[in-house]
């Protein structure tokens, strides 16, 4: 079911009262979560912060940092029990939308070489591999690369 079909759903800025359900997100998504003070920092600099809910139900958040004529893509997150419905393509539509909004002339993101999922989503929207940064991400076992992905808005 594509995303643009649930009427219920709506995007909203993120406000710092939103942490404590993103704390309930994260780390059932992530190996390595974002920490509060992660967020709460985000939103203090300034960054494009945005929340996804179904009626009243918080189901991804999105964050972003502005740079000149750049987007970096943060954190693009929904929630387990909600992932592949086309949320996050949704979502990152959205922040493509609000960096085109702001003039960027490009976006940036890393994402973890053992997400293939987000990857697939991310070469779908038309982003292409850069780079590879070496050890970027903690593991269990070390550090885990990541693809630097950019795409021309």
């Amino acid at each position: 079911m594509s995303a643009q079909l649930q009427p219920n759903l709506s995007l909203r800025p993120m406000h710092i009262g939103d942490l404590e359900a993103i704390m309930q997100i994260e780390p059932t998504i992530y190996s390595h979560p974002w920490t509060r003070g992660n967020f709460s920092d985000s939103l203090n600099s300034g960054y494009s912060a945005w929340i996804l809910e179904d009626k009243d139900e918080m189901i991804g958040y999105a964050l972003m940092m502005m740079v000149m004529d750049e987007a970096h893509l943060l954190n693009l997150s929904i929630a387990k029990h909600r992932q592949k419905q086309g949320l996050g393509r949704y979502l990152l539509e959205h922040m493509m939308t609000i960096a085109k909004r702001h003039k960027a002339a490009n976006m940036f993101l890393e994402v973890r070489t053992s997400n293939i999922s987000a990857i697939a989503l991310y070469e779908n929207m038309g982003f292409c591999e850069m780079a590879v940064r070496r050890g970027y991400y903690p593991a269990k076992e070390g550090r885990e690369d990541a693809v630097l992905m950019g795409l021309a808005l």
